[in-house]
Order: C-alpha cells, then sequence, then structure tokens
C-alpha cells in the first residue's frame, strides 16, 4: 500500500504530502526518546564486558565463568519475553516500557556487589528477565504508528540505538573506569554498574508522562492528523488477507521459526561484538581503559551508518531478502578476517569493523520481514517469539566464545564458530524465506 492510495481511501481527506508530513512528526517525537531508552538498556546489558577488564581479577573468576555469565542473560531474556509482549498488548506500551526500564536500571546496580560466580549468574538472569519484552515491545509499538511502507527505515533509525550505545559506551565506559579508580571503598567496576544504572531508573518514571499509546490519545497531534494517522493503520490492518492474526497461528507457522533461527544467527555476532569487542581491543595490544573504550566505538560508528543506509535502500527497492544476506555475508566475512589477524592491531580492528558493518545492517531489514506475514496478536507474539528464541545466541556465542578462549588461548576459535552461523544466515534467508 502507497501513501496515495491511504489518502484517497473514503473516509481519510489527508493528501500523500500531508500524511508524510506527520509521519515525520511522529518519527522525531518518539524515535529519539526510544533510541535513548534501549541506548540506556544496551550500556546496562553489556557493561559487563569493560567491568570484564578488572573483575575478573578482583573476583578471580575465569574467562569461562565470564562468558557464562554474559550469556546466562539471555536465558532470562527468553523464558519472558513473549509473556512480556502479550501483556502489553493488554495493558499497553507506557506501564510496560515504564515497568522494564525501572527494573533493570536497579538489576543493573545490583551488579556491583557480586562477589561469587553464583551471584554473578543470578544477577545476569535477572537482568533479562527484567529487560524482557523491551525490544520486541517497540517493535510492535512502532507498528501502531507506522505502515509497513515505512518501518524498515522506522525500524533502522531507532536499531541505531544498538550502533549509538556502542558509540556512546565504549569511551564513557573507558572514562568511568579510569576517573573511578580509587573512588570510594568501591572498585572503579563496581562504579561503572552504579553510574550505567541510576539513569534508567530515572528513565521509567518519565516513560509514563512522555509516552503516548496511540495516534489517538497524542496530544501533540492535531485532531486531523490523529485520524489520518489511525484510518491508515485501520485500513492496512483490515487487508489481512495471507496474514496470521493469532498466537497460535504464528506459534504454527514455519516461517515464523525460519526468521527464529536467522536471528539467531545474526544476534550471535551482536553478542559478540557487544561483549568481546573490549577483550579484542585488548587482545591486539591496547592497555590504556579510556584508549580501549575509544577505539572500540569506531566499529559502532560505522556500523550506524550501514545500518541507516541499508535500511533506507531496502524500503526504496522494496526487496529484503537480499540485502540482509549480504550484510550477514560481510559479517561472516569481517569475523573471520578479524580471528586471523589478530596478531596485527590496524588490520584487526578494520576488520572487526567490516564485521560490525554486516552485523548491525542485517537487524532493520530483517525485522520488515515478519510483518509481511504477521498481523493483530500474532505480530505481538511472533514478534517476542522471534526475538526470544533468536537472543539465545547471546547466551550461546559468548559461552562458546568464553569456553574456546579458555581451552585454545585464542579468541580466533570463537570468531571463526559465530562467522559460520553468520553465513548461515545468509543462506536460511535466500533459500527459505519466501519473495513477496
Amino acid at each position: 500500500m502507497n501513501n496515495a492510495n491511504i489518502a484517497a481511501s473514503p473516509g481519510l481527506d489527508t493528501s500523500p504530502s500531508e500524511l508524510k508530513a506527520t509521519y515525520v512528526k511522529i518519527a522525531w517525537r518518539l524515535i529519539p526518546f526510544l533510541v535513548f531508552l534501549f541506548i540506556l538498556a544496551w550500556l546496562d546489558r553489556v557493561n559487563v564486558g569493560f567491568a570484564k577488564l578488572h573483575m575478573l581479577q578482583d573476583l578471580q573468576f575465569s574467562e569461562a565463568v565470564y562468558g557464562l555469565g554474559a550469556g546466562i542473560f539471555f536465558i532470562g531474556y527468553f523464558l519472558f519475553e513473549v509473556p512480556s509482549n502479550l501483556l502489553l498488548e493488554k495493558i499497553g506500551a507506557r506501564k510496560t516500557l515504564a515497568r522494564i526500564t525501572i527494573l533493570w536500571g536497579a538489576a543493573s546496580i545490583g551488579m556491583a556487589y557480586v562477589t561469587t560466580p553464583t551471584q554473578f549468574y543470578v544477577m545476569r538472569f535477572l537482568l533479562g528477565v527484567f529487560e524482557a519484552g523491551f525490544f520486541p515491545g517497540v517493535v510492535l509499538y512502532l507498528t501502531y504508528w507506522f505502515p509497513a511502507e515505512y518501518r524498515a527505515r522506522v525500524n533502522g533509525l531507532f536499531m541505531t540505538s544498538f550502533a549509538l550505545a556502542g558509540v556512546i559506551g565504549g569511551p564513557l565506559a573507558g572514562l568511568i573506569l579510569n576517573g573511578m579508580q580509587d573512588v570510594g571503598h568501591l572498585a572503579n567496576w563496581q562504579w561503572l554498574f552504579i553510574i550505567e544504572g541510576i539513569p534508567s531508573i530515572i528513565a521509567g518514571m518519565f516513560v509514563l508522562m512522555y509516552l503516548p499509546e496511540k495516534p489517538a490519545k497524542a496530544k501533540w497531534l492535531t485532531p486531523k492528523e490523529q485520524q489520518a494517522v489511525t484510518k491508515a493503520l485501520e485500513i492496512e490492518n483490515a487487508q489481512t488477507s495471507g496474514k496470521h492474526v493469532s498466537f497460535k497461528d504464528a506459534f504454527s507457522n514455519y516461517r515464523v521459526w525460519f526468521c527464529a533461527a536467522v536471528y539467531f544467527c545474526i544476534v550471535s555476532g551482536n553478542a559478540t561484538i557487544a561483549f568481546w569487542t573490549p577483550s579484542i581491543i585488548k587482545d591486539i595490544g591496547i592497555n590504556s581503559d579510556l584508549m580501549i573504550g575509544v577505539l572500540s566505538a569506531i566499529p559502532f560508528i560505522a556500523g550506524t551508518i550501514a545500518m541507516i543506509w541499508n535500511g533506507a535502500h531496502s524500503d526504496k527497492t522494496g526487496e529484503r531478502r537480499i540485502h540482509c544476506a549480504i550484510a550477514t555475508l560481510v559479517a561472516c566475512v569481517g569475523l573471520v578476517a578479524t580471528g586471523l589477524l589478530l596478531h596485527n592491531a590496524l588490520f584487526a580492528l578494520v576488520a572487526l569493523t567490516v564485521a560490525s558493518i554486516g552485523i548491525l545492517a542485517a537487524f532493520p531489514v530483517f525485522w520488515s520481514i515478519p510483518a509481511a506475514f504477521l498481523a493483530g496478536t500474532a505480530a505481538a507474539g511472533g514478534i517476542a517469539l522471534i526475538n526470544s528464541i533468536g537472543n539465545l545466541a547471546g547466551f550461546v556465542a559468548p559461552y562458546m566464545i568464553g569456553t574456546l578462549k579458555t581451552s585454545t588461548g585464542s579468541l580466533s576459535s570463537g570468531l571463526y564458530f559465530v562467522a559460520a552461523l553468520e553465513i548461515l544466515a545468509s543462506i536460511l534467508v535466500v533459500v527459505f524465506i519466501k519473495k513477496r
């Protein structure tokens, strides 16, 4: 469906240019705040990768303990994601997103006080439980505002939060680790968890005041704009021919499970760059916390640009599968090259940047695929199901990399393992995801 068709529909007296201007207005209002929330979530999820630089020595944890703890987050995430998204559809986005944001902030602060592997595992698990539902909840929430033709671009803008969190998080973590050394009775890695957890609690309270549930309740839209956006979405949602609308339909649809498999492979790469980039940079000979933080931002800056471009180009051409498959192929090449070039700092960082470009560029295009065959409750449950199963890779990848590094003494074998999953994603998308 295009804007012209929407505008020409009965009962909708809005020109295509007016409707497009309204969507731009909505995007400027919602996307920056949602990006900010996800950056906070991402910082609280992956700051353990920077805390690791000192925490493992202080607590006498092995690389395998770290890998298991980093990954166990996704077990809690997996178990509670679908219920959280189905609850969002019933109680609304504001209450759901506020609850999630406040609780993950509290769990992040609690990470500062772990002293044993068991406590480490428990707190990481709880962090996953509390954050469960945020990402698919936002993806679902955006479908309440934007029709299908805008979603790859809108998803791409929102998902720049992955990359922006890496750009911001690295230098910020480096500054905290450097600046909070020997402050008070806490170690610098403990201050990292506390300082990055507090803003999430504050932001969660602000969600209740800032986010409207749906266009009809957005006071910053005119009545005409509210009606136009609501009517356009009603028209699109009424055209459910060929789409699955119940959660049972989504659960029994083989395409949902193939999407989950593809997403598992994509997320394995994302978890790798999120949890292991600081260690990779340290392994290539950089020892300053601040410099590690600054250099770790480079792959995410490149990934941000690639993510926005790939989403916009996919919307422009209407093609999803090849855009996704090429991105994951690039990720595979970059990860293999990183493993081969760990002995050369400059080349390894370039290869890691290539891997990040491919990994991050795949996300916005991928999330446009499920919307092609899911609607209604099936969209709420199906998106959450795909995301929760896919995010199990966030457990598998860090654990495998940690285990392989402990047994071989090198990160290379773990990077090759994740590269294999990225090429598998390319194959699955091309072979099993139907053209639309």
